[in-house]
């Protein structure tokens, strides 16, 4: 049974997935390749790119190497260690392939992998912070492995800044028994672009976390991925995204449940401000035959703040085995709840404040699951700021 729910069509201000299904259409049959030539260059009509603004991405489809690189720093506990591999030795590991062509040209052209480990039975009590800036003319590759051994404990916060032309390839590999958590913090420049293919792999028994948080960049469209090496794996993937005039931020994410009696929870939220501000969320959940004992669900929240705005959410469920525990999502795009603003106002709080208050109260609980006290402070002050531009 393939099992294709449709929500209701849009007015205008967003669409979902009544007007964007592809009838019979299953997410595995996504081609997914090491080879650049199994990927055309993109023309904007394909299911995988329609949303996107490709033709602002056209040197993120060129099967060439630049050599650029971003300025990297670093912050890593005790007993984590930096190496690099070679890009055919990541391979070998058995990851998950690129699944379009910007990822496949990132990896290959990257000229290796930097691999962060943290290795077995380790518990760490601060995050590894990686941080990528800079303002290079060209195109950059990155690669990134970050392993988790087994029964290890790790949170690691990527984030990136500056102006640039970004193109990436991130794994996660969670070992057995392991608690993972990967908060990916986009604060770009407006004049930048973003691609991305994050794959986040949990293995038997393991807690895996991915944490999207989009702020800044012209262009950011981020696909993640989830698969799942054994029985009794637990992934959550949290977003929240806030775009502006001119910004396309677009928030992909794929769960693959092969393997049986594991879990999903899947939930962003987005508010957006200004004309032409555009935002995409696409959750595709895949139960295969063999997942029983899956339990799923997904959702997408967006806040429209001014006319001019558009946000699409496209969720998808397709189940192919009636032995589960549970599988849903849902999908809601609006304006502000009139109820709240009239219960702050009528205690004596502006208007430009008691939106900025619901706002917040918005994202709050998303990114008070971020674990890390300094980078909840930090987005939520990057949040008031968004707003206040946005009244300013």
């Amino acid at each position: 049974m393939s099992l294709l729910t449709p929500q209701r069509p849009a007015d205008g201000a967003h669409t979902d997935s009544a007007a964007t299904m592809v009838p019979d259409q299953s997410r595995a049959e996504r081609t997914s390749s090491f080879d650049v030539s199994a990927f055309p260059v993109p023309a904007g009509r394909e299911e995988e790119w329609r949303f996107t603004p490709v033709d602002r991405l056209g040197r993120f489809f060129r099967d060439e190497a630049t050599g650029a690189c971003l300025d990297w720093s670093q912050d890593l506990p005790a007993g984590v260690t930096l190496t690099t591999m070679p890009v055919q030795e990541w391979r070998d590991l058995g990851v998950p392939q690129p699944q379009d062509r910007a990822a496949v040209v990132a990896a290959e052209h990257s000229g290796g992998v930097a691999v962060v480990d943290v290795p077995a039975d380790t518990e760490l009590s601060e995050p590894v912070r990686i941080r990528l800036s800079g303002a290079p003319e060209q195109l950059v590759h990155g690669h990134l492995l970050v392993r988790v051994g087994r029964f290890s404990r790790a949170t690691v916060v990527l984030e990136h800044s500056g102006v640039a032309d970004y193109s990436e390839m991130l794994t996660v590999l969670a070992g057995d028994g392991s608690d993972v958590t990967l908060v990916s913090v986009q604060e770009w420049d407006d004049r930048s672009h973003h691609l991305a293919q994050h794959d986040v792999v949990v293995g038997r028994d393991a807690s895996a976390r991915h944490i999207a948080v989009t702020l800044g960049g012209g262009v950011v469209r981020l696909n993640t991925n989830t698969s799942y090496t054994g029985p009794g794996g637990s992934f959550e993937g949290l977003g929240v995204y806030f775009a502006d005039a001119g910004q396309h931020l677009e928030h992909r994410l794929f769960v693959d449940h092969e393997a049986p009696h594991c879990r999903s929870n899947v939930e962003y939220k987005g508010a957006l401000q200004g004309d032409t501000a555009r935002t995409v969320w696409v959750g595709d959940v895949l139960i295969r035959a063999s997942a029983e004992g899956t339990d799923t669900y997904e959702l997408n929240r967006n806040l429209i703040l001014t006319d001019g705005a558009r946000a699409d959410s496209v969720p998808n469920l397709e189940i192919e085995t009636g032995e589960i525990e549970g599988a849903g999502h849902a999908s809601a795009t609006g304006r502000f709840d009139d109820e709240q603003l009239f219960y702050l106002m009528a205690r004596g709080i502006p208007e430009d404040e008691a939106r900025r208050l619901v706002v917040r109260g918005f994202f709050a609980s998303v990114v008070a699951r971020i674990g890390v006290p300094e980078v909840q402070e930090h987005l939520m002050e990057a949040i008031e700021r968004e707003l206040s531009a946005g009244v300013a």
